[in-house]
């Protein structure tokens, strides 16, 4: 699955003069898919979703499930500050042909155990499947492997994206939650995670390298272990980009590195300073050209 970049174009009336690019979104979904992915996920960190209008957010929704739904999954960020919030866009989501939803906890508030099982139910109860998204490095909330054996237990949750890094937790939750599908979340970590056992990669690099994404996944779950890593280490440096706070920006410049359509973020997020930037170009050069080669 794809957390899908979300394109914008100038347009001096939308909010900070940036209008979403609903067109070239679609084009992008389609292209992930094109190469082998089996989904895009829209409306997550990684779309600037807590950039947009109520209103864009639910367009932005309703244009992957129109690019890409007959084809492929699609599974919409949820994510908000309560619980009401949350479900309300789960059930659009619903209304509107996703496949699923992915939510984090309530965002802006370090809620504590009841709160987090109640906002779960919520948006379980909006009747869609439900991927439960750990990311204590953004939300302050960490979902631990005990935590996560109790939200398993909630009718709709069906799977968790796991983003701590601690490779560790994949068995332990499968071990706690064993009807639960554990999908690796960061990328810098994504073979080691499939090879303890995760069944998914809910990613933020394909946007970047889709099909050479898929050939990496389907070789760590057939367990051709050299094969993975030899195609993993040189991409692994532009993969850690996935978990610095620059992700977004990041990602997009490796878009545009490889020749598609990155482009600006929305506020708050701005432009890469230069030597970041020149980062970023670094380690994505050499992956391109280790791909160029092999």
């Amino acid at each position: 699955m794809v957390a899908t970049a979300l394109p914008f174009a100038e347009a001096p009336s939308a909010p900070a003069g940036l209008r979403v690019d609903y067109d070239s979104y679609a084009e992008h979904c389609r292209w992930v898919v094109d190469n082998g992915c089996s989904g895009v996920g829209p409306n997550g960190s990684l779309g600037e979703y807590s950039s947009l209008t109520p209103e864009e957010r639910r367009q932005v929704a309703r244009t992957a499930i129109e690019a890409v739904g007959e084809r492929a999954a699609v599974v919409v960020g949820v994510h908000a500050p309560s619980a009401h919030e949350a479900r309300y866009w789960a059930e659009l989501a619903a209304e509107d042909g996703a496949d699923g939803v992915l939510c984090l906890p309530p965002t802006l508030y370090r809620a504590n155990r009841g709160e987090i099982l109640h906002h779960f139910e919520q948006v379980a109860a909006a009747g869609l499947p439900v991927m439960v998204y750990n990311n204590p490095i953004d939300t302050k909330v960490d979902l631990t492997p005990d935590l996560v054996g109790e939200i398993a237990q909630i009718d709709g949750i069906v799977a968790i994206k796991e983003f701590s890094g601690d490779v560790r937790r994949v068995l332990e939750i499968r071990e706690r939650a064993p009807g639960l599908s554990v999908v690796a979340g960061a990328d810098d970590v994504v073979l080691e995670s499939l090879l303890m056992g995760a069944s998914g990669w809910f990613a933020g690099f394909p946007n970047v390298f889709p099909a050479e994404s898929v050939e990496l996944y389907d070789l760590a779950r057939r367990g051709e272990v050299a094969a993975a890593r030899a195609l993993y280490e040189p991409l692994v440096a532009a993969f850690r980009w996935d978990s610095r706070t620059e992700f977004v920006q990041a990602i997009k410049r490796g878009m545009e590195v490889v020749g598609r359509r990155g482009g600006a973020c929305r506020p708050p997020r701005g432009p890469l300073p230069a030597e970041m930037r020149a980062q970023v170009d670094a380690d994505m050069q050499r992956a391109v050209q280790y791909l160029k080669e092999r």
